[in-house]
């Protein structure tokens, strides 16, 4: 494609990625959006990018730029090749509004994660789990050092990064919001409570969840609303994405901290389907609910194939009756029980169901 777009968090590892490839390449240019000497650059992007055709351009930070979409689409149409731009940003909705509209046939998007467990190796699943996946968090050897970091990370996002997007919000009342969210990981949103609770209306509640999901500190899980004679619960689930700024906004400092926590099978349950869901690019993924309480926390559907995935901290899993009564319900091929465990092993031949770790089930699907 003329255009690649790396979005994802700050501080996940973005330009630090695209350096990377960058330096491997001939005729790059690399400008930080952020840094005043870059910018002026770019007071007349026509001259900058007629004077460096040939050259591929990255663009850091492009969300502070969105003026620039529109010149570069005529860029890319005059010189007609692949690898003209690639752009970074923190994924501001201003980005992929200008971008979908201007670049569309023209770029490719890739979501830059924290580090997943299939990167980091089997021996650091719960190193992971409380410290999270932003390296500066996972790669601290003093756990003292990762809450500092991820405790200003939280500051800065709420303090710097939401007004450098563009939202005018009040600091307070988003931060309270993270961490009611924080305490509700795992459940289905309820706007209506968590309104009332902070004294605003509901729709200025689901605007600020929407930010927190389109700059990636939240996860949205879509209702599975299959065909059947049954009430469904047709409202999102909403996960934490990263479980060490979970922990870090639920004050939870180390693993025996956690496991007496009442959020612990919560954050188990938010970085398993992180873990999951992340790295696929084929399977469409959602949550199995009907009213009376009968649940799958993850179905994987690819066409006809249905995976069900049920989320269990305890490396010695039970599973209750709600749940064969949903999986009769959705009828999958196979049903996963994804738990802190090292080695996969069958829970219930007659079911189908196996129990093993994030990465036991991405091998299974070949991701």
């Amino acid at each position: 494609m003329p255009a690649l777009a790396i979005l994802g968090p700050r501080q996940c590892g973005k330009s630090t990625l695209a350096r990377h490839i960058i330096n491997k390449m001939p005729d790059t240019i690399y400008l930080d959006l952020e840094h005043t000497r870059d910018l002026r650059k770019l007071n007349d992007p026509e001259a900058f990018f007629e004077e460096n055709r040939g050259k591929t351009i990255c663009l850091d930070e492009i969300q502070r730029r969105p003026d620039l979409f529109p010149v570069m689409r005529s860029i890319i149409d005059v010189n007609n090749r692949n690898c003209q731009f690639i752009i970074l940003g923190s994924a501001s909705p201003e980005l992929l509004r200008q971008s979908s509209e201007t670049l569309a046939g023209r770029i490719s998007y890739t979501e830059l994660t924290p580090f997943l467990f299939r990167e980091t190796g089997r021996t650091s699943l719960r190193e992971l789990w409380l410290k999270g996946g932003y390296p500066r968090s996972f790669l601290e050897q003093d756990i003292i050092d990762s809450i500092d970091w991820r405790t200003d990370f939280i500051r800065t996002f709420l303090e710097r990064d939401i007004p450098n997007l563009g939202f005018k919000i009040p600091v307070n009342n988003i931060e309270r919001l993270w961490r009611m969210c924080a305490h509700n990981t795992g459940q289905v949103v309820n706007y209506s409570t968590l309104a009332a609770a902070l004294g605003i209306s509901g729709h200025t509640v689901k605007s600020y969840i929407d930010l927190l999901s389109q700059t990636f500190m939240i996860r949205l899980l879509p209702p599975y609303l299959v065909n059947v004679k049954k009430r469904l619960i047709k409202s999102p689930k909403l996960y934490i994405r990263d479980t060490g700024i979970l922990h870090s906004l639920l004050e939870v400092d180390n693993m025996n901290e956690l496991i007496g926590h009442p959020i612990y099978g919560a954050s188990w349950e938010s970085f398993a389907i992180e873990n999951i869901v992340a790295p696929l690019r084929r399977w469409k993924c959602y949550f199995y609910r009907t009213s009376s309480g009968n649940e799958i926390d993850l179905v994987l559907q690819r066409g006809r194939r249905i995976i069900a995935v049920e989320c269990k901290a305890s490396s010695s899993p039970v599973l209750n009756k709600g749940f064969y009564i949903a999986q009769d319900d959705i009828k999958p091929e196979s049903s996963w029980i994804i738990a802190p465990v090292t080695e996969k092993y069958t829970f219930n031949r007659q079911n189908k169901i196996i129990v093993g770790n994030p990465l036991h089930l991405l091998e299974e699907l070949g991701e």
